[in-house]
């Protein structure tokens, strides 16, 4: 997108004052990070901007903290992002005031700091505006490296850019990039994979992207509806009934955009939802009594890879069965090693995002094989549904 301002754009960082907006909202258990790829994701921009002599000042939240409360201090971050950066972080307890003014005013040139939670302050989730302008007291510039945050209007988002000259970081860049690459501007044939439990959630997302790909696949329990709406017996496998309707629509109106839709004709099936459980392959038309739908079937997953060869792009939210408990990882695992095989010989582009989605494609053992996996949950989602994210437009030229 050559109309985003990036830290490319900010003339002589030397000595300049940055405030940056990360999401290091990393999980943990206890007193360790059990995954840093959010930390290491953002490195590079905090790394770049230290190298080229700016203070780096680094704003970020971590959980849901009500009010202030150790357990959700930043300070769990210094270690990890000291080590992805290369570098110290230095980490001041509080994100405001007279205290983090003096702290960031002792800065040297190159020198990166690390403030306490924004979440602490009420006022962020609020876009409180002189919260806001308090915050943009601390740098002379504004980057926002943050697109999983940019679905969120917040003090630290899009409040602060109200006051500074607002930049976007690389990983904003890159997710930006790389989303617009694959949904608004795609080389056709272009297809979406779209999974997960309700329609009812994913219904944005859908009546989007109709106009946009040439086929989209619906995997998960959405696909049950679907199969219900078009007359078929799931037995006793979940579905949203009273979105019958709205899934016929759907296909109607995928068919005017040209946009095929493609459900399964076959799936695995089970009597009980449990690891390693008993089950069977079976056709659509052949789905009755308790029995339960987990996963796509093998005849699905061949014409599903046939398409797959013919794409030159393929964006992914969400996995195509239940793809925690073997054997219902099946479906999900063998197309997205279809997927990545054909991103690694260049034959398309593959983006994919949702935390469903990425731990799917860690589980197949190939996340690293997509031309790109987002980082973002809801807003990923929330740009599929074709939604104006309010912290991008300020990054704009």
């Amino acid at each position: 997108m050559s109309n985003l301002k990036t830290i490319n754009d900010i003339q002589d960082l030397n000595g300049k004052k940055v405030l940056v907006r990360a999401d290091l909202n990393v999980p943990t258990e206890g007193d360790k990070i059990t995954d840093d790829s959010r930390i290491v994701r953002f490195a590079p921009t905090a790394k770049l901007l230290s190298d080229k002599g700016a203070k780096v000042i680094i704003v970020t939240h971590f959980g849901r903290p009500k009010g202030k409360t150790l357990e959700f201090s930043n300070k769990i971050l210094v270690e990890n992002l000291s080590n992805a950066i290369g570098k110290p972080v230095d980490f001041i307890d509080d994100t405001i005031g007279d205290k983090v003014e003096e702290k960031i005013n002792n800065m040297n040139n190159g020198d990166i700091l690390l403030l306490e939670n924004v979440r602490f302050y009420k006022e962020e989730e609020e876009n409180n505006p002189d919260f806001a302008k308090k915050l943009s007291l601390l740098g002379e510039v504004f980057v926002n490296d943050a697109f999983s945050t940019a679905h969120r209007a917040h003090a630290s988002t899009e409040g602060v850019t109200h006051y500074l000259p607002s930049y976007a970081g690389l990983l904003m860049e890159e997710e930006v990039n790389a989303l617009t690459k694959a949904l608004e501007n795609p080389v056709h044939p272009a297809i979406a994979i779209v999974g997960g439990s309700k329609v009812s959630t994913k219904l944005a997302v859908l009546e989007n992207i109709t106009k946009k790909v040439d086929a989209i696949v619906i995997g998960g329990a959405m696909a049950n509806t679907f199969l219900l709406a078009q007359g078929y017996g799931i037995g006793e496998s979940m579905a949203e009934p009273d979105m019958k309707d709205t899934a016929l629509k759907i296909i109607e109106e995928a068919k005017k955009n040209g946009c095929e839709i493609l459900l399964p004709i076959d799936v695995c099936v089970a009597k009980k939802f449990e690891a390693n459980a008993e089950n069977e392959f079976k056709g659509v038309d052949d789905v009755d009594g308790d029995w339960k739908i987990f996963d796509v079937g093998p005849e699905t997953s061949k014409i599903l890879e046939t398409k797959f060869n013919d794409a030159k792009t393929i964006l992914w939210n969400g996995p195509l069965g239940v793809f925690e408990l073997v054997p219902f990882d099946r479906g999900t695992n063998e197309l997205a090693r279809v997927v990545a095989k054909l991103t690694k010989d260049g034959k398309v582009v593959s983006v994919a995002g949702g935390g469903d989605t990425v731990s799917a494609l860690n589980n197949a053992g190939v996340a690293n094989n997509f031309s790109y996996i987002s980082t973002a949950g809801g807003a990923f989602l929330e740009w599929l549904e074709g939604k104006t994210l309010p912290a991008i437009p300020p990054l704009m030229k």
